[in-house]
C-alpha cells in the first residue's frame, strides 16, 4: 500500500520540483529587468501624482496597463486635461508594435500549451521580449513556461512595486524635486530613440516630422491630445515610406 502511494507521489514531486526550478531561474533571469524598471516605475509614480492621479490610480494603470511608454504619455495627457479617446488612441497607436512582438513570441512558445500562452502573452513588454528572445531555447525544455513565467513575474512586480512607492513619495518629496523629474519622460524617449538612429539616420527624420506635425496640429488649435494621435501616426506612415524606400 505504502510502495503504491510512493509511486503515486513521486512524479507530482518531481513535476513540482521541476516547475519550481524552472520558474526560480527565470526570476534570476529577469533581475536585470527589474534594476531597469523600479527606477523608471518610481518616476512615473511621482509624475503620475504630479498630474493629479490618486495612489489607488496610478497603482491600478500599472497593474492594468503595465506599459512604460504608454503610462508616461497618459500621464502627461492627464495633465494638460486630454479626454479618454484620445488617449486610448494614442496608447493603440504606441503600443501596436506589441502586435508584432506577440506574432514572435508566440511562434516561440509554439511547444508550449495555449493555457500556459496566454497569461504569458499579457506580460509581454519591450525588455521581457527582448531577454526571452535571448533565451528561447527554453521553451524546448520542460516547464519552459515556468521559465518565461519568471521573467514576467519579476518585471511585473518591480513595474507595480514601483509606481506605488513613487506615488507615496510624491507626496513626501519636495515640489522643486518632483517637477525636475519630468525630465525623465523625454529622456527615456530619447534614450530609445538614439540607439535606433545610430543605426539608421531616417529614423531621426521620421522622428522630426511627427514633431514637427505635432506642433502644426496645436498651433492650429487641435489639443494636445488628438496633435499627438496625429503625429505618431502620420510619423508611422512616413517611417513605411522612408525605410521602405531604403530597403529597395
Amino acid at each position: 500500500m505504502t510502495s503504491k502511494l510512493e509511486t503515486e507521489i513521486q512524479p507530482n514531486v518531481e513535476r513540482n520540483s521541476g516547475q519550481l526550478q524552472m520558474l526560480q531561474r527565470g526570476v534570476m533571469t529577469g533581475i536585470p529587468i527589474m534594476l531597469g524598471y523600479i527606477p523608471i516605475a518610481l518616476t512615473f509614480g511621482v509624475l503620475a501624482k504630479q498630474a493629479g492621479m490618486s495612489l489607488v490610480e496610478l497603482t491600478a494603470m500599472s497593474l492594468f496597463v503595465f506599459a512604460g511608454a504608454a503610462q508616461f504619455m497618459g500621464a502627461n495627457m492627464l495633465a494638460v486635461g486630454t479626454g479618454a479617446v484620445e488617449i486610448i488612441i494614442a496608447t493603440f497607436v504606441l503600443n501596436f508594435r506589441h502586435f508584432v512582438m506577440s506574432l514572435s513570441f508566440m511562434n516561440q512558445l509554439r511547444r508550449i500549451a495555449l493555457k500556459s500562452k496566454l497569461p504569458l502573452s499579457l506580460g509581454l513588454t519591450d525588455e521581457t521580449f527582448a531577454v526571452s528572445a535571448l533565451h528561447s531555447d527554453e521553451a524546448k525544455k520542460e516547464h519552459g513556461a515556468f521559465f518565461y513565467g519568471g521573467i514576467i513575474l519579476v518585471a511585473y512586480l518591480s513595474w507595480v512595486f514601483g509606481s506605488l512607492l513613487g506615488g507615496i513619495l510624491g507626496d513626501i518629496i519636495p515640489q522643486s524635486l518632483s517637477q525636475s523629474m519630468g525630465i525623465a519622460l523625454y529622456a527615456m524617449f530619447i534614450g530609445l530613440l538614439v540607439p535606433s538612429v545610430k543605426k539608421n539616420l531616417r529614423i531621426g527624420l521620421i522622428a522630426i516630422f511627427a514633431m514637427l506635425i505635432n506642433a502644426i496640429c496645436v498651433q492650429l488649435g487641435l489639443s494636445t491630445g488628438w496633435a499627438i494621435v496625429i503625429g505618431t501616426v502620420l510619423g508611422g506612415i512616413s517611417g513605411i515610406y522612408l525605410l521602405g524606400e531604403k530597403e529597395k
